[in-house]
Parts: C-alpha cells; sequence; structure tokens
C-alpha cells in the first residue's frame, strides 16, 4: 500500500449550487456511477489505504454513502469557520490515525484520471526530502487533489481555522512540486448549476 490516506472535504454548505454537492448524481462512466461522493471514495480508494470524508450539518445525509464505500468519516464541529477549518480537521484525523501523509481533494472537484492519480502518487513516493507537496497543474492552473507530506500538515495546522490554504503554499511554494499533467479535470471546479450542466455536457 501506499501509506497515504485520502481526505475528502464534502462538509460545505453548497449555497452556490443549491443542493448538497456530494450527492450530485455523478455524470460519468469513467470512474464510478453514483454521487461526486461516492465516485470521489472509490476513485481515491484505489490509492490510499484508508479514505476520511470530512462532513458537517450534512452528516445524516452522506453517511450512509461513507460506510457503504467503506470509507470512514469525522465531522468539522464549525464548518461556518470555512474550509479551511475542514482541511485542519482531515488532516487532524490522518496524524490520529498514525499517518503523516494525505491526498487532499475537495467533494466538488471531479476526480483525478486514474493515471494522473497514478503519475501523482509515484511522484510523491519518490519526492526528495525538500518536497513537502506534489500538486497537479494544468494549463497553467494548479489544481486537486494535493498530495502532502509531514512537513506540510504541519504547516496547515498551525494558522486559525480561519486562515486560506492558498496562502500556506503561497508561503512553502520552494517546497511544492508542480506536475504537469493532461487532465483538466485536475482544475475543474463544480459550484454552480451551470458548472455542473457542462460538465454533464463533456
Amino acid at each position: 500500500m501506499t501509506g497515504l490516506y485520502g481526505v475528502i472535504l464534502a462538509a460545505g454548505a453548497s449555497s452556490r449550487m443549491g443542493r448538497d454537492k456530494a450527492l450530485l448524481p455523478w455524470p460519468k462512466e469513467t470512474v464510478a456511477t453514483g454521487t461526486f461522493l461516492s465516485a470521489a471514495i472509490r476513485a481515491y480508494s484505489d490509492h490510499c489505504d484508508l479514505v476520511i470524508v470530512v462532513v458537517g450539518e450534512n452528516e445524516p445525509l452522506v453517511t450512509p454513502i461513507i460506510y457503504s464505500e467503506g470509507a470512514f468519516l469525522v465531522r468539522n464541529p464549525a464548518p461556518e469557520r470555512g474550509q479551511f477549518s475542514s482541511l485542519q480537521t482531515g488532516l487532524h484525523e490522518v496524524l490520529n490515525r498514525g499517518r503523516d501523509s494525505a491526498v487532499v481533494t475537495l467533494v466538488d472537484r471531479p476526480p483525478a484520471a486514474a493515471n494522473t492519480l497514478r503519475k501523482l502518487v509515484t511522484a510523491f513516493a519518490t519526492r526528495d526530502h525538500d518536497t513537502w507537496a506534489v500538486i497537479p497543474e494544468h494549463a497553467g492552473r494548479h489544481g486537486h487533489p494535493m498530495l502532502i507530506g509531514r512537513e506540510l500538515i504541519e504547516a496547515f495546522l498551525q494558522p486559525p481555522a480561519t486562515s486560506n490554504a492558498r496562502e500556506i503554499l503561497h508561503a512553502h511554494a520552494d517546497r511544492i512540486r508542480y506536475l504537469e499533467v493532461d487532465d483538466p479535470w485536475v482544475t475543474t471546479n463544480v459550484d454552480t448549476p451551470d458548472d455542473y450542466a457542462s460538465l454533464q455536457s463533456t
């Protein structure tokens, strides 16, 4: 196994979508049928020893999906603090379970293609000691998932819960390897009904 734990952030209110993005029907056949959440769990389970889903007020709705896919959940006690607080909740759970590296993604990001994930995992496994993370890049844009080691986990856990992950990444840019991939899904956001409709049509 890879030693990696997966962390899927799924505690948001999905206010712009109008319904929980984790429960949206997954429109593609390339990863799995089901929902956005079940597709993500299945994709990352292939490369992680365990997948942890960070939930919020939606816990009763997503729990059946999480357990049916063989994943685990942890609840962000105050998701209104923002996405960074969910990231910290998930990373604390990784450390509490005795691991020090993680694959982190958002439930509203389509899962990366299987070959993309293999490339990322291989690059992370063979990184040098000065590299704290491997992050995909497509067409000049940075994307998800992020594969992060203990050093960057600690950097994410030190600031207050209202901080911004992008600021921490920028502060440690010299420790991050951005890996160019031919996979537009790594930079695809599905925040609105229009975004979802676009994904369905591609």
